[in-house]
């Protein structure tokens, strides 16, 4: 019974063009519809009974013994081979909590994401470190995913993904790519990166930057003729240039500024904005890693960095404010959702 409930919970979600669906004992199923949580009110309450048989169908045996000796857990999920989910179980008050969200099978270019064309650029790199930022569920693994398919599709090179769970699963065109999920294929994204230097691997992409290990065998792979791409969850480039600093022990601080300031290409950062017709539209920052921005980092002025952007729009660079503002000139978004997705109101309220 409990099976069938999933599969038509799954299948609602799909319909109803869905991003997430929460599963919580005691709670109608909720999904998340452009950006809104929505309740299955039609739905039973779920019991505790409902969400440990959800459990079953979505986790492996071993995934399952982690997860209850861990409480939490990252996971995927294939339904029927047609649907595809990145799922996260959970702990709440001794009772289990499942968030799954959907991960479209195609992947969606550029444009159709509503991204600027400049982005490719940093496609066409043959070494260096870039970053998509931003909090989670505001795009940054479909993003990532895009600017490697671009790659993929007009470049003939060895692509290695390190992530976990894997979101997108890519079809190989004129690159050879392997994907490798930690705890099935990996220990750990270290262990990965570590091997990722003796496999042939011009392109990497890594799902997180959780610890210093990772990052700085990000940052030397970047400095050694490898194109990197991942993700943090921080808010902008100074604050994600400042988070990967502190991350280390201060008699590391030093070396890791150096590295970062000679092989960082850009940091994206994007925020998904409830948009007029419906649905999200994004609004972004980008900051390109030029000379006067490695100087800004080797010399501890990541409080200029803000300024860079600003005026730097001749040099592609973008500020998200004018970002929001744009959106609000062309009709997209109200100046309500602007200010509140601004990272300084002032500033915005007089753009607008």
């Amino acid at each position: 019974m409990s099976k069938e409930l999933l599969t038509n919970l799954i299948e609602t979600t799909n319909r109803e063009g869905a991003s997430d669906l929460h599963l919580l004992v005691g709670r109608h199923p909720v999904i998340r519809v452009s950006g809104e949580l929505v309740p299955l009110v039609k739905q039973p309450l779920l019991s505790a009974e409902n969400i440990a048989s959800f459990l079953d169908e979505l986790l492996s045996p071993e995934d399952k013994k982690l997860f209850l000796e861990r409480k939490e857990i990252d996971f995927s999920y294939s339904f029927k081979e047609a649907l595809r989910f990145r799922g996260n179980a959970y702990f709440g008050k001794g009772n289990i909590g499942i968030a799954l969200r959907l991960i479209p099978r195609r992947i969606p270019s550029l444009q159709e994401l509503n991204l600027p064309q400049t982005l490719e650029q940093f496609t066409k790199r043959q070494q260096g470190f870039f970053l998509v930022v931003g909090p989670m569920g505001h795009g940054k693994s479909t993003t990532l995913a895009s600017l490697l398919e671009v790659i993929n599709a007009t470049r003939a090179e060895h692509i290695l993904t390190i992530e976990d769970p894997i979101e997108y699963v890519y079809e190989e065109k004129l690159s050879i790519i392997d994907q490798r999920e930690v705890r099935i294929d990996t220990r750990d994204f270290k262990s990965a990166l570590v091997s990722m230097f003796r496999e042939d691997v011009n392109v990497g992409l890594i799902g997180e930057m959780r610890d210093k290990e990772t990052i700085s065998s990000a940052v030397t792979a970047a400095e050694t003729g490898h194109l990197i791409f991942s993700t943090l969850h921080t808010n902008n480039a100074a604050q994600s240039i400042d988070r990967i600093i502190d991350i280390f022990p201060p008699e590391q601080q030093g070396q890791i500024r150096l590295q970062i300031a000679s092989s960082l290409t850009g940091i994206f950062s994007q925020r998904l904005v409830p948009r007029i017709s419906g649905g999200l539209i994004p609004a972004f920052e980008l900051l390109i890693a030029n000379n006067a921005v490695a100087n800004l980092i080797r010399e501890k002025r990541m409080h200029e960095i803000n300024t860079v952007i600003e005026t730097g729009l001749e040099h592609g660079m973008i500020d998200m404010n004018r970002s929001l503002a744009d959106l609000v000139r062309r009709g997209e978004i109200t100046a309500e959702h602007a200010l509140a997705y601004s990272p300084n109101p002032q500033i915005m309220d007089r753009l607008l």
